[in-house]
């Protein structure tokens, strides 16, 4: 089973995504993607780290080449095909796919849609958090209205793959796709 989760930056998507994974059995494994640049970045990978604590989770941090990564080889003694991925998150993910270290920018498209479909493949659940990104009416450079498409797609076809597509605003979640509501879940 695969779930989109989106909304607006903090909006309560982790919280949600995080309420759905408890809801599964153990192994909980959370996919980090969002590269340790700065003191802000810092404080929100602290603060993502504290809301797991106690809850099950192993970490994985992992900012591109999904396709490379093989649980069974990170993680020993796990029934993976039984238990839940969390991968936090696809904005990340694509924007580090997408700006390489050298300068250059790929379309990042084949490499994340491969990435996810090895993970899915790896665990019975797998919950992706992703963001809102493009409808603010502002003016972008050409680097950053590319990144805006690229995550778009990737969304939109994530989203028809998915059983589960969530919009969380204002902290309360709104079914898209699927058939389970969570109205009174915060």
């Amino acid at each position: 089973m695969m779930t989109i989760i989106t909304g607006g930056a903090s909006s309560g998507k982790s919280h949600f995504a995080e309420a759905l994974c408890m809801e599964q059995k153990l192994p909980r494994i959370y996919i980090a993607t969002m590269k340790p640049f700065g003191e802000a970045a810092a404080e929100k990978i602290m603060r993502h780290r504290l809301m797991r604590k106690n809850k099950g989770f192993v970490t994985i941090e992992r900012y591109t080449a999904l396709s490379g990564l093989s649980l069974a080889n990170e993680l020993v003694n796990h029934d993976f095909l039984h238990g839940c991925i969390l991968l936090e998150c696809m904005s990340n993910l694509v924007a580090n796919e997408m700006f390489q270290e050298d300068g250059r920018i790929v379309n990042p498209t084949e490499a994340v849609l491969k990435g996810i479909e090895h993970l899915r493949s790896q665990c019975s659940r797998l919950i992706l958090v992703t963001n809102e990104v493009g409808n603010d009416g502002i003016s972008y450079s050409e680097e950053t209205l590319a990144y805006i498409e690229a995550i778009g797609a990737i969304n939109r076809h994530l989203a028809g793959c998915a059983d589960e597509v969530y919009e969380i605003v204002c902290g309360i979640p709104i079914t898209l796709k699927g058939e389970k509501h969570y109205e009174g879940i915060f």
